[in-house]
Parts: structure tokens; C-alpha cells; sequence
């Protein structure tokens, strides 16, 4: 039985004093751990109060900068209400002087005006006084001289009237020479100068183009079985073929340059290829006009680039092209187009105009001529639709609608170029003219005089450049010969057509003879 107890008391102890001992740890753990938490929180207190302070010292930094700067701000705003101020005491000092000044001024205005009242007054009684004597001498010198007062005043004005149109024709022809004189030495100086710089060789365009052949034979190749080769030819290009006893040549007639040339590219191809039938004729002749296309764009290309002109459009270049199978009297157009864009460059340049404006208007003012064929209207209206369709200058504009005279010219430039042309169309040799047409303008020329008064003869010479009219010395004198002058000349212009200028010399000449015997 002992033996049983015992153990079961050793167990016993054994676990009280394990429960002791745990107790004990845990104990101790638990008081460690309050410990460590205390502490814990203890350094949390402490670096929380740190950042309290430290949150303090920078806001009373930075209201300390903020007090600073509004100090400094509010000591620039007193300084500049201070200056405002000093500013604003000057100025009301100033306005107190002028308004005193103001008042010496009105003060003296008021006398001066009282004393002007009263001069007035005088005057008034004085000029009363003048008119009862003038009407006293006037009634005075009616008595003694046996005229009224209106019938001497019209006898002087028509005195004075005869007198004063002597003077003012003598006194306007004076100027006029004089003018005319200066006028026309600067403005020689000027074309001379334009005309010396630019030179370009003339060629007068014909109506037919003669194409040679490879040997006589081919002529009846040309001509084909039953005409059908020549018929065809003739169908498409709108050129008549003329093919006479002339060795080894054919020649194309029309009088458009453009039809004649795509004519003659198409036959020169024929011959080359050695294939003439209506099949042939009709396929070059559809190739040689894309082709000719590209090459009428290459014209209007060329004519720019040598003007050092750009910024122009692709269709308004073909337009341009155009022109170089146009003629007028002969003269290619865009040659002459050409010709007048350099001379309205060359005479700006003299005057201190634009030059680029200048050529460009001297380029297109012809403009309309390249499809005047193709559509009503003259091609001065034309060219104007054109221009203003690619949006031209308005003085590109003014100067294709007035360089004929149709129409007042509103810039410097736009009678440069009509000077241009006038000079590109009138030189020796730059166009023809039939015999007829040159005859008949003669003709004109002489009966623009018909019926003028003191007019004996009239002549026409100098290819027309010059007209003298003769007038009868007992009727004419010299101022009214100065006066026939001009009257011719606003005749001339008002009804005429013609290139270049004209010249009226008025012959008023008195002979005396005798015969000694």
C-alpha cells in the first residue's frame, strides 16, 4: 500500500510544482511583455511630442515668413500709394495753373472780342458810307458817259474775254510744247533704253509649212488608191494637202499653226513608217496629238522659266502653250507675248514698278487669243475671264482688259504694257498686213478731216505713222491750228483701230511771190 502512495505523491508534487513553476513563466513573460509595451509607448509618446514641436517651430517659421513677406508687400504698396499721390498733388497742381492760365485767356478773348465787336461796327458804317459814294460816282459816271451800268460791264467782259482766250491758248500751247518736249525725251530715253536691252530676232509665221519627201514616189503613196490616203489625211487634221509639180515636197496649207503642225508630225511619222492607209493615218494621228499635248505644256514652261515667272497652274501653262500655234498678222503670239513681258519688265524697272507684276502682265495680256477659236467673245474679254478664273492679280487683270483701250487703265503698269505692246507689235518687219487692209487704213486716216473747217489737204505718210493736214492761212491762225491739232487727234483715237502712235502735223503756211522780169 506504501508502495502504491508514494508515487502517486511524487506525481502529485511533481505536478503542482510544474503548474507552480508554469505560473511562474508565464508570469515573468507577462511582466516582460507590459514591459516592452510600456516602453513601446513610452517612445511613442516621446517622438510624438517631438514632431509637436517640431510641427510648432515650422509653423512659427513659416508665419514668420508669411509675416515678413506681407510686411514687405504692404511697405511696396505704401510706396507706390505714396508716389500715386505725390503724382496725383503735381497734376492737380498743374491742372490748377492751366485753368488759371485758361482764365487770363478767356478774360483776354472777352476784351479782344468787345473791341472786334466794335471795329465791326465801324466797318459796317464805313463800308455803308463807301457804297453810297460808289453809287454816287457810278450814277455819275452813267451821266457822263452816256452807258448803263450793264451794258459797260458786258462791252468790258467781252474785251476782257477776247483777250484771255488769246492768253490762255498762247499760255497752253507754251506749256504743251514744253511738256511735250520733257515728255518725250524721257520717255525716248526710256524705250530706247527698254529696246537696247532686249533685242529678239522677228519671224513672221506663214500659212502653209512644206514637208520634203524621201523621193517622187511617195506622192502617190500619199495620195493613196482612189484618194482615200489623201481624203483621210485631210478628214482628221483639218489641213489641206497640196501636192503640185513642186520635186520631192508637199505642202500643208491652213491657217491654224496648231492643225498644220500636228499635220506635219503625223505625215513625217507616215513617210518614216512606210505604212500609209486610213488606219495607220488615224492611230499616229491620235498619238501625235497626246503627244503634242505634252509638248504645248512644254511651250508655256519654257516661256516662264526664260521670264523667271512661277507659281503658275498647270492648266494655265497649256493655256500659255497655246499661244505658240496663234499668230496675229503673222507674228507668233507667244513670241510676241514673250517680246512685250520683257519690255514691261525692262521699262518698270526704269519706272520703280514691280517687275515680276510687270512681266506677268505682259505675258497673259494676249492671253484669250490662245482659245478665242474655240469660244464667243473677243479675246481681250477672254483673257480677262481667264485670269480671273486662275486668280490673278487685279493688275494682271486691268492690264489684259485695257491694253487695247477698251477699257481706263487704273495702274502704272497697266500702260506699260500697253506701251509693250504697241512697241512688239510695230517694230519693222513684226507683222504683216495685206495690201488691202493697209490701203483702206490710209484712206481712213486721210478722211478723218472731211469737214472741218479751214482744212485744204490731208495726207497720210510715213506708213501711216504721221498725218499732215494743210490749212488755209486766211482762215486758220496759229492758235486754231494748235486747236485742229487736237481735235484730229481725239478723232483719230475715237474711231480707229491701230498699232502704234500717230502723228498730226497741222501746215498753216502763207507764201508771197513775185517775178522779176
Amino acid at each position: 500500500m506504501d508502495n502504491i502512495l508514494f508515487p502517486i505523491l511524487l506525481l502529485v508534487v511533481g505536478a503542482i510544482v510544474g503548474f507552480v513553476i508554469s505560473y511562474v513563466m508565464n508570469s515573468m513573460k507577462v511582466s516582460s511583455a507590459n514591459k516592452e509595451a510600456e516602453k513601446i509607448i513610452n517612445n511613442a509618446k516621446k517622438e510624438i511630442e517631438k514632431a509637436k514641436r517640431d510641427a510648432a517651430i515650422e509653423q512659427k517659421e513659416e508665419a514668420h515668413k508669411q509675416k515678413m513677406d506681407l510686411e514687405k508687400e504692404i511697405r511696396e504698396r505704401k510706396a507706390e500709394l505714396k508716389e500715386s499721390e505725390n503724382r496725383l498733388l503735381q497734376r492737380e497742381a498743374n491742372i490748377d495753373k492751366r485753368d488759371e492760365m485758361y482764365q487770363k485767356r478767356e478774360t483776354a478773348l472777352d476784351e479782344r472780342e468787345e473791341k472786334l465787336s466794335e471795329r465791326t461796327i465801324e466797318i459796317q458804317n464805313e463800308k455803308s458810307k463807301v457804297e453810297d459814294i460808289k453809287r454816287e460816282q457810278l450814277e455819275l459816271l452813267e451821266k457822263i458817259s452816256g452807258f448803263s451800268k450793264d451794258k459797260a460791264r458786258e462791252l468790258v467782259m467781252s474785251q476782257v474775254r477776247e483777250n484771255m482766250n488769246k492768253e490762255i491758248a498762247e499760255y497752253i500751247r507754251e506749256r504743251e510744247n514744253e511738256a511735250k518736249l520733257e515728255a518725250d525725251k524721257t520717255a525716248r530715253e526710256y524705250i530706247v533704253s527698254s529696246m537696247q536691252r532686249y533685242a529678239a530676232d522677228i519671224a513672221s509665221d506663214q500659212t502653209v509649212t512644206v514637208v520634203d519627201l524621201p523621193n517622187e514616189e511617195m506622192k502617190g503613196r500619199i495620195i493613196g488608191r482612189e484618194g482615200r490616203n489623201i481624203r483621210t489625211i485631210e478628214a482628221i487634221t483639218g489641213v489641206d494637202l497640196i501636192i503640185d509639180d513642186t520635186p520631192e515636197a508637199v505642202v500643208l496649207s491652213s491657217f491654224d499653226p496648231l492643225r498644220r503642225e500636228i499635220a506635219r508630225v503625223t505625215l513625217d511619222t507616215l513617210i518614216k513608217d512606210g505604212r500609209i492607209h486610213p488606219t495607220r493615218i488615224e492611230e499616229l494621228y491620235d498619238k501625235v496629238c497626246k503627244d503634242m499635248k505634252q509638248k504645248i505644256i512644254e511651250f508655256g514652261q519654257e516661256a516662264t522659266f526664260e521670264l523667271g515667272l512661277t507659281k503658275f497652274d498647270p492648266e494655265l501653262l497649256e493655256t500659255i502653250g497655246k499661244l505658240h500655234f496663234r499668230t496675229s498678222y503673222g507674228q507668233n503670239v507667244l513670241q510676241h507675248s514673250v517680246e512685250v513681258s520683257h519690255l514691261s519688265g525692262l521699262l518698270a524697272a526704269e519706272l520703280g514698278e514691280d517687275v515680276v507684276l510687270a512681266k506677268r502682265a505682259g505675258l497673259l495680256h494676249d492671253i484669250g487669243k490662245a482659245i478665242d477659236h474655240e469660244i464667243e467673245g473677243s479675246h481681250v474679254d477672254i483673257g480677262v475671264d481667264i485670269a480671273k478664273k486662275h486668280k490673278e492679280d487685279p493688275v494682271v487683270i486691268n492690264a489684259i482688259a485695257s491694253h487695247h483701250g477698251d477699257t481706263a487703265a487704273t495702274s502704272v503698269i497697266s500702260n506699260i504694257v500697253a506701251i509693250a505692246d504697241a512697241l512688239s507689235a510695230s517694230r519693222p518687219g513684226a507683222r504683216n498686213d495685206s495690201l488691202e487692209n493697209y490701203i483702206k487704213r490710209l484712206s481712213q486716216l486721210e478722211e478723218t478731216t472731211n469737214g472741218m473747217k479751214g482744212v485744204e489737204k490731208t495726207f497720210a505718210v510715213q506708213a501711216g505713222r504721221e498725218l499732215r493736214v494743210i490749212v488755209k492761212p486766211e482762215d486758220i491762225d496759229d492758235l486754231e491750228a494748235h486747236k485742229i491739232a487736237r481735235e484730229i487727234k481725239e478723232k483719230i483715237e475715237a474711231t480707229m483701230k491701230y498699232p502704234g502712235t500717230i502723228k498730226i502735223t497741222v501746215i498753216r503756211e502763207t507764201r508771197a511771190q513775185e517775178e522779176a522780169k
